[in-house]
């Protein structure tokens, strides 16, 4: 964790239910995670970590307990809150999500515009930055299905950093990569994290789990709880 962000939790939830198409997926859990902190979740298939994470970037509301979200209480934000809610999040999905229209550049001028971004050359700007801090400053032209599965991650790494976010949640996000692109992937989330930024990622990977080894929680049974790796 970068010690110079303050020791205090950014993300915090309170006796927690959460149900996903009227399944109850968690019951009574609570968690926090402080700023700057790197967070690995895991569990078997269909235990909850995407809910989890659906619930913490407000697609899916909790049912019971308090969930707070850098200072925003996420049981009482409406559908308007949630642009205000997802400016502060980085999200980062397994399918990589780019829009298979545009070229690189054209996507992350999409989602700027898109967040409320006007100029012309700090949008420019804040591309570039956010392309050479992934090492695809030379792919800006490229479309969708010129990238390799390692450069589409980088890709929505680097989209799920256009807007400054405080945390990002990666859902699997190395699910499609094979050994070699993961611990990439991995080492680039960890040096994001190093500048202050919080991760949370859902992943099955345990390899990397034990090489690049971090707090880990692990869902089942409705329940979360803090494992060692020595356990997985």
């Amino acid at each position: 964790m970068n010690t110079l962000i303050m020791n205090k939790p950014i993300i915090t939830l309170d006796e927690v239910d959460i149900y996903q198409d009227k399944q109850k997926v968690f019951q009574n859990i609570s968690l926090s995670i402080l700023e700057g902190e790197f967070v690995y979740l895991i569990g078997p298939t269909g235990s909850g970590k995407s809910s989890l994470l659906k619930t913490l970037y407000g697609e899916i509301k909790a049912d019971k307990g308090k969930i707070t979200l850098s200072n925003m209480n996420l049981n009482t934000i409406t559908a308007k809150d949630i642009p205000s809610l997802r400016r502060q999040l980085g999200i980062i999905f397994q399918d990589f999500q780019l829009l298979n229209d545009r070229n690189l550049f054209k996507n992350l001028e999409f989602v700027l515009k898109a967040t409320g971004w006007k100029d012309a050359n700090k949008i420019n700007t804040r591309i570039e930055e956010v392309l050479e801090s992934v090492y695809l400053s030379e792919s800006f032209k490229k479309m969708p299905y010129e990238l390799s599965g390692g450069e589409k991650q980088r890709a929505s790494i680097a989209r799920a950093l256009l807007n400054h976010p405080k945390i990002i949640l990666a859902d699997e996000p190395t699910g499609n990569l094979d050994p070699l692109k993961s611990e990439k992937i991995i080492q680039l989330l960890k040096e994001i994290n190093k500048k202050g930024t919080t991760i949370v990622i859902a992943t099955h990977d345990y390899d990397i789990i034990r090489k690049y080894n971090a707090r880990t929680i692990k869902c089942e049974n409705q329940k979360i709880s803090t494992i060692e790796t020595y356990e997985l």
